[in-house]
């Protein structure tokens, strides 16, 4: 199979929030930048994101302030943050939200033309910043639109099988152009993993189709040490019906302008999960609230629990929930007069590469940001912080790739690399029988929601693991396409994205099964009480002899410590 290759000083492999903005402070230090995108560019998951960005403003809570940003967000993640990530996530955040003003951005304002801010979930004060429901989409438009005014190499629809690593160095990546059908090989001085989350792992996410992980396997394959896996969150608030629909997101700021869950009997459930907070508590209980009301027999018929806000002012909900209004107005159900229908959906991985402070990662000449590095939410995420962590970290990494970039030397690429990609497609597409990658994924999605989701325990957990390295061993040397063309071939890129599934899933439960507590978005009913005395670390994973390997150390503290660890 021929290959192109293109020399570049920084690598992009994602162009969603945190990669157009790495991207984007790149270029301002004079180095070549490519930028690749799985989807046109544009479409990125980042613009499903709806309710809001964090940022210590105090437009509207004066009290409020980084530190205060800071606790919450410890406090939030079950205190197995990376601090030192934190500190920088709220100390910088309020300034990357002024980049995006001066970029064009639009949010909503108060009456005085301050940027105006919501309350959610698990935070002392209101300080998500939005722009009506659409935030993510405000910030991805402007963003675009900010990379075209300058001098990246834009490349779409180019999907990355691998990294290309060696001696403990990322010199570029491989990749196949949907577009061409080609193989492609990216020589880079620096490379930026911004590829996204991976919650098409599960049957029932708020995800978008693009979703597989594929960052976390490649930079798994690579070398690159991850941590958190296990920590997996589930939003409270997806809907349930039509079918069609299941697992769309229904984003937080319905419950931040006022949004009441009730079960089937009409009752405020939230007063027996978390008085003090009840519907704004952190996702992680709201989700298993939810999830135990439904699994009780309080749930509605469609399996799942009613979100009201008819006690709103019409008006309300059309100024600052217009999606919302307008994609419930599509299955016909108008929220001005009748409540929603919402169940738990998979929504975030924080867990992910590790980064430092520069958003390097273990392997030198490779930077992470967005939901692809892990460290900044620790066991679970504060509804506005992923939005705020693209932008902080995104401008970290492109940064410091520019820099790196300036006094390295271009790679010289090990060849049999490239060739053993070749010949993997190849060997696919020349297979005359076997099994579809879809069908493995069915399985895989089911396997995965009924045995690592919301409530956990060690014998399905097991029983998860034995069956994903039954897939992994007996199926994906089976993998088989109908179409044998290379240019916009679906199927072939699914067997891919399959086998990076199959990776973070077993990442993912192995992890879990190790984490013998409950903390966070980790709920293991075999354990139920979060154990600070032996349990007060991260489990990390990495590639060590040809096998996942994983490893319990102590959370590094700098401020704040939870009692008895």
């Amino acid at each position: 199979m021929t290959y192109e290759t293109i020399d570049t000083d920084v690598l992009v492999i994602g162009a969603g929030g945190a990669g157009a903005r790495a991207a984007i402070e790149a270029a301002n230090h004079n180095v070549m930048v490519t930028l690749l995108s799985k989807e046109l560019l544009g479409k990125a998951h980042t613009c499903m994101a709806e309710g809001g960005v964090n940022a210590t403003f105090a437009n509207v809570d004066p009290p409020d302030n980084w530190e205060v940003h800071f606790k919450d967000t410890i406090e939030g993640g079950a205190w197995i943050n990376n601090q030192k990530l934190v500190e920088i996530l709220t100390r910088e955040a309020c300034d990357r939200i002024m980049d995006l003003e001066e970029y064009g951005a639009i949010f909503d304002r108060t009456p005085e033309g301050k940027i105006m801010q919501r309350p959610f979930g698990k935070q002392t004060y209101r300080r998500t910043c939005y722009a009506a429901d659409r935030t993510g989409h405000e910030m991805m438009v402007t963003l675009t639109e900010e990379i075209r005014r300058r001098d990246v190499d834009v490349m779409e629809e180019v999907f990355v099988t691998n990294l290309l690593a060696k001696d403990n160095q990322v010199q570029g990546a491989v990749g196949i152009s949907f577009k061409t059908g080609s193989l492609l090989v990216f020589k880079a001085k620096a490379t930026i993993l911004a590829s996204g989350g991976g919650g098409r792992v599960y049957k029932i996410t708020s995800n978008a189709a693009q979703d597989t992980g594929d960052g976390y396997a490649v930079a798994y394959h690579a070398g690159c040490r991850l941590l958190d896996m296990e920590m997996v969150q589930f939003h409270p608030t997806g809907m349930v019906f039509p079918e069609s629909h299941r697992g769309c997101l229904v984003t937080e700021g319905v419950r931040g302008e006022g949004g009441l869950l009730k079960n089937i009997k009409g009752e405020r459930f939230m007063q027996r999960y978390d008085a003090k907070r009840m519907e704004l508590a952190g996702r992680d209980v709201v989700a298993r609230a939810n999830a135990t009301e439904i699994l009780e027999g309080r749930g509605t018929e469609h399996g799942g629990v009613y979100l009201d806000v008819t006690h709103l002012p019409p008006h309300i909900i059309e100024e600052r929930l217009p999606t919302m209004l307008e994609q419930f107005l599509d299955v016909g159900v108008d929220i001005r007069k009748e409540p929603m229908e919402v169940a738990p959906t998979a929504h975030h991985l924080m867990g992910g590469v590790e980064i430092n402070e520069n958003a390097e990662t273990t392997l030198k000449g490779m930077y992470a940001a967005g939901e692809i590095a892990g460290g900044v939410h620790g066991g679970n995420r504060l509804g506005g912080n992923a939005l705020a962590d693209t932008q902080v970290f995104g401008k970290r990494a492109g940064e410091n790739a520019a820099m790196f970039a300036k006094k390295s030397s271009m790679p010289i690429i090990d060849r049999s690399q490239v060739e053993k990609e070749a010949n993997k497609i190849s060997t696919i597409l020349e297979r005359k029988e076997g099994i579809r990658p879809h069908e493995i994924k069915n399985r895989l999605q089911t396997l995965m929601w009924d045995k690592v989701g919301i409530f956990r325990t060690g014998q399905e957990l097991q029983e998860a693991v034995q069956a994903i390295e039954e897939m992994k061993a007996k199926d994906l040397p089976r993998l088989f396409v109908m179409d044998k063309h290379t240019r916009y071939n679906k199927e072939l890129i699914e067997t891919f994205e399959i086998e990076n599934m199959l990776t973070i899933a077993e990442m993912i439960a192995k992890a879990a099964l190790m984490r013998e507590e409950s903390r966070g978005a980790h709920f293991r009913k075999d354990f139920p009480k979060t154990d600070n005395k032996n349990w007060f670390a991260n489990i990390y994973i990495q590639k060590k002899m040809g096998q996942m390997t994983l490893t319990k150390l102590p959370v590094v503290v700098t401020t704040l410590k939870p009692e008895g660890a």
